[in-house]
């Protein structure tokens, strides 16, 4: 960047969003606070702040790409920590609409580290940056904007505990990553802003996930098994080796069939999957510590780019701007692009000389968020009693869709092209190109037909 356009910005939530946002703004503002309602742990730890972070995740090759952006060495110390690694393709089996794509080195490495272990490293290299502070069990209660509400100035926080007397912080930029629960739409409608535009897909999905001891080789060289769910077989996993020797099993159930913590019913939802090899692999080996669940009702996107007025001051990003399906394993890379987007508008703003332009920021984010959005509202809509807007284009897409995995059973080119989609470095019509309707509709059946 080329210089600083202020003195202070505050981050609202210390997860994956907040931490790759204030890495961004630590070049643009001279002191940067990362507020956060939890006591951040030192050591990799799950925290209450983030109740998905005992499940299964997954880093996409986008997102590994903007956070080796941003944190140079990163991957290769997660490496080093006893992360697995490896091609995508090739290291991993993946059930997508009932089909195994076929393996095949696709170029995209995939790392496989627990959530805990990736969020602490990246905030390890947060705070060792000298002009970033975290404030820690802290509650923001409201934002602070100037008196005739066009600009946020700062925010309202609450100490958690103690006498809970409340303070004001100024703030040049307010970056809102607090999460799928964020009150923004709440203060915005408190001075005068219209109602946030809102787009609903409800799924009532479950994790119910444990961590068991099993060796390097106990997935035959492979990192992971992922079994995304269909409407003819909806009970759906991610069996993922991680680091320190263990593997984490995620189980998955939708519109409320919600997998049990119980040790017996945890088992039995297992040996239930259309997949008998997760279950076989899980059978006899040794639990660590309990399950945990997690309920997901609907994946929510929130429509800031379409308002007539927004103040300036203030951004939104991570689950605060859009919350996804987390069977996609979208949400940490959608926040790590909306971070290289918030790197671009501040850039813009540091050659300008000027504040940020928000609704412009808000505007490039939506375009993030629109090819994901699609991905998992369009999938999961492929569910009858899914609740949301459908449309002719949706269930032609999702018909085209399931001939591609069918093809990518067998055609190793479309099964990389698949995995690029999912991966989020093509968008979704790249599985439409001329050459790929050729392999789905004319190759690829008279190759199926060869191998009967």
């Amino acid at each position: 960047m080329t210089g600083r356009i202020g003195s202070h910005a505050v981050v609202l939530g210390g997860s994956m969003a907040g931490l790759l946002a204030a890495r961004v703004l630590a070049d643009a503002y001279d002191r940067v606070t990362v507020v956060d309602r939890d006591e951040l742990p030192v050591d990799p730890a799950a925290r209450g702040g983030v109740p998905q972070g005992r499940h299964a995740h997954g880093l996409l090759a986008s997102g590994r790409e903007v956070l080796e952006e941003l944190f140079p060495g990163l991957i290769e110390d997660l490496v080093a920590a006893g992360a697995p690694s490896g091609d995508l393709l090739s290291r991993g089996r993946y059930y997508f609409g009932g089909h195994r794509l076929v393996r095949h080195d696709s170029r995209m490495v995939a790392v496989g580290a627990s959530r805990p272990l990736l969020e602490s490293f990246v905030r390890q290299r947060i705070l060792a940056i000298p002009t970033v502070a975290v404030m820690e069990r802290t509650d923001v209660v409201d934002l602070v904007l100037d008196p005739d509400a066009t600009r946020v100035t700062g925010i309202r926080v609450v100490p958690r505990g103690g006498d809970r007397v409340a303070s004001s912080i100024h703030a040049d930029l307010v970056v809102d990553a607090s999460g799928r629960g964020s009150r923004t739409p709440e203060w915005l409608a408190r001075r005068g802003y219209p109602e946030v535009g809102t787009d609903r897909v409800g799924i009532d999905l479950a994790y119910t996930s444990r961590v068991f001891r099993l060796g390097p080789d106990a997935l035959d060289g492979d990192n992971v098994v992922l079994l995304a769910s269909t409407p003819e077989n909806p009970r759906g996993a991610v069996l993922q080796l991680l680091e320190g020797g263990r593997a984490l099993l995620s189980l998955i159930g939708i519109l409320g069939d919600y997998p049990p913590i119980d040790d017996a019913g945890f088992r039995a939802f297992a040996k239930s999957l259309a997949v008998p090899e997760i279950y076989s692999t899980v059978r006899d080996a040794e639990p660590v510590g309990a399950a945990a669940s997690f309920r997901f009702p609907e994946s929510v996107r929130r429509r800031y780019e379409r308002m007539d007025r927004f103040p300036a001051g203030l951004l939104v990003i991570g689950d605060a701007l859009c919350s996804f399906n987390p069977a996609y394993a979208q949400g940490m890379s959608v926040s790590a692009l909306e971070a290289r987007v918030l790197r671009d508008t501040l850039n813009r703003a540091c050659r300008r000389r000027e504040q940020p332009d928000t609704r412009r920021f808000l505007r490039a984010a939506a375009k993030v968020v629109d090819r994901p959005w699609m991905v998992a509202a369009g999938g999961d809509l492929a569910f009858p009693d899914v609740q949301g807007e459908r449309s002719a284009a949706v269930a032609m897409v999702n018909a085209y869709v399931g001939r591609v995995l069918a093809a990518a059973e067998r055609d190793t080119a479309l099964a990389v092209a698949f995995a690029r989609v999912a991966a989020m470095l093509d968008p979704p019509p790249a599985l439409m190109r001329p050459d790929r309707l050729l392999r789905v509709f004319v190759l690829a059946p008279i190759r199926r037909r060869r191998h009967r």
